[in-house]
């Protein structure tokens, strides 16, 4: 696949994913919550999450910002459920590597669809809009949950 496929490929799944997000809404009961804002660009998010025995069992967001901001909380969103939180966190070093050019564990995790976002690179200005979810994630689970 050359190039110019591949980033067609990748700007179709970036489109998707902001037409049509996963994990968007609110969580009942009391979920971790996180809000954070890109005051540069007027991107927000909200993460929420609930995390039983050291999984993350759910995360949704809700926010308002471009294509790659909200495209790249609904790939999160999807990626991290079901995983411990020491490999969300994992994850989300891997997404960091892979937004700052450097060298990423693509072994570790199937990126799947996150992937997409690796062309966000060319783009500097970009990149806070692609990790502002991941920040909050980050967050989210830095706190110490009462399983």
């Amino acid at each position: 696949m050359s190039s110019r496929d591949l980033d067609t490929l990748y700007r179709q799944v970036i489109m998707d994913h902001y037409k049509n997000p996963r994990n968007r809404g609110e969580l009942e009961g009391d979920p971790l919550t996180v809000n954070l804002n890109n005051p540069t660009c007027g991107d927000r998010v909200q993460v929420q999450m609930k995390v039983k025995d050291g999984e993350v069992t759910e995360a949704v967001f809700t926010g308002e910002g471009c294509s790659i901001s909200l495209a790249s909380a609904s790939m999160m969103t999807q990626a991290v459920k079901g995983l411990s939180v020491e490999d969300a966190l994992k994850l989300s070093d891997i997404f960091s590597d892979m937004m700052q050019g450097k060298d990423y564990d693509e072994k570790t995790f199937d990126l799947e669809d996150i992937e997409a976002l690796s062309g966000v690179t060319k783009f500097p200005a970009r990149i806070k809009c692609a990790t502002l979810a991941w920040k909050a994630l980050e967050q989210g689970l830095d706190v110490k949950p009462s399983s």
